[in-house]
C-alpha cells in the first residue's frame, strides 16, 4: 500500500453537498483512497450528524437548500465537540467577499466549483497532516497527549528504570456543569501546571508530564523520583481545591459531601514493583492503585 494511502486509512471525511451525483462520485472517491466517507445533503442534518460522531474533517458546500453553509459552520464553531473541526468550503461563488466570510467563521480552506478532484484531494490530505500535528497538544493544557504520550510511555517501559503517576481530579464534569466550561477549563490549566512545577522541582530533564484526558494526567519519571512525586503532586493538588471554587464558595468546600466536591487521586508505580509488556496492563495496574 502506498505510503501516503496506508496514513489516511480510516480517517473520517464528512461530505456537506446537496448535489447528489457530485456527493456520490466525491464519496466513491475517497472511500478508495482509503478514508471513511459520510454525506449529508441537508444543512440541519449535518450539523446533527457532526455533532453526534464527529469526522476528523468536513468539506461543505455553501449553497444548501436549508440553512446555508456559513450557518452550518457557525453553529459547528459554539459546539465543544467540533469547534476545532477543519472545515473546507465547497462552493460555486467567486467573490472575495464570499470566501472571507467563510474564513472569518473559522473555515480552514476554500476551494471553487468546478474543481480538480487531485486538488481538493492534496488540501484534505494537508489539512489532515496539519490538525494531527496540533492534536497532539492538549488545546486547554498545552501539554502532550495522544500519540505524542503513547510513544513515550512506551520508551520508557523498555528502559527499565521508569516510575510513572497518574493524577485524576474527579468530579470535574459535575463542576462543569454547575460553574461552567470556563471555571472546569481553568481547573485543569492549573491543574497542568503544579503537576509540570512539581516534575521541575522534585524529576529531572527527561521527566515528562501528558494530558491522559479532560481530568487525568499521566507524570513519566525515575525509579528513584517516583514516590517522591507522587507525594508532592498529591500534597500541592488536595492543597489547592478550595482555591479552584469561586471565591464566596471556598469557605464551603470543606463542608460538601465528597461525590460533590472535587477529589484528587493519585497513584504511582515504579519498575522495581512491576513488568508491564504493554500500556493497557499499566493503566490498568494505576487504577487497581488509586
Amino acid at each position: 500500500m502506498p505510503e501516503e494511502k496506508k496514513s489516511q486509512q480510516g480517517q473520517r471525511i464528512f461530505i456537506v453537498e446537496d448535489d447528489t451525483d457530485l456527493a456520490e462520485m466525491l464519496a466513491q472517491y475517497f472511500s478508495q483512497q482509503g478514508y471513511v466517507v459520510k454525506h449529508a445533503g441537508r444543512g440541519e442534518d449535518a450539523v446533527h450528524q457532526i455533532c453526534a460522531q464527529p469526522p476528523d474533517i468536513a468539506v461543505l458546500d455553501i449553497r444548501l437548500p436549508d440553512i446555508d453553509g456559513y450557518e452550518v459552520c457557525y453553529r459547528l464553531r459554539q459546539n465543544r465537540q467540533t469547534q476545532n473541526l477543519p472545515i473546507i468550503f465547497l462552493t460555486e461563488k467567486r467573490e472575495q467577499e464570499d470566501k472571507l466570510a467563510g474564513l472569518e467563521l473559522g473555515a480552514v480552506d476554500y476551494i471553487t466549483k468546478p474543481f480538480d478532484i487531485q486538488e481538493l484531494r492534496l488540501r484534505i490530505r494537508n489539512t489532515l497532516r496539519r490538525f494531527q500535528r496540533s492534536a497532539m497538544v492538549n488545546p486547554i493544557t498545552g501539554l502532550p497527549e495522544g500519540i505524542l504520550m503513547k510513544e513515550r510511555l512506551e520508551k520508557t517501559l523498555d528502559n527499565g528504570r521508569w516510575g510513572v503517576v497518574l493524577a485524576e481530579v474527579n468530579g470535574l464534569n459535575q463542576f462543569r456543569d454547575k460553574y461552567g466550561f470556563v471555571a472546569a477549563d481553568d481547573v485543569s490549566r492549573a491543574v497542568a501546571l503544579m503537576l509540570t512545577n512539581a516534575v521541575q522541582e522534585t524529576g529531572n530533564a527527561n521527566d515528562f508530564v501528558g494530558h491522559v484526558d479532560g481530568s487525568s494526567f499521566l507524570l513519566v519519571t525515575s525509579l528513584n523520583d517516583c514516590k517522591k512525586l507522587a507525594r508532592r503532586c498529591e500534597m500541592r493538588l488536595r492543597a489547592s481545591i478550595p482555591y479552584f471554587y469561586p471565591a464566596l464558595e471556598r469557605h464551603r468546600v470543606k463542608d460538601m459531601h465528597e461525590s460533590e466536591r472535587l477529589r484528587i487521586r493519585v497513584a504511582s508505580l515504579a519498575a522495581d514493583e512491576h513488568t508491564f509488556s504493554d500500556l493497557d496492563t499499566l493503566f490498568a495496574a494505576l487504577s487497581r492503585q488509586k
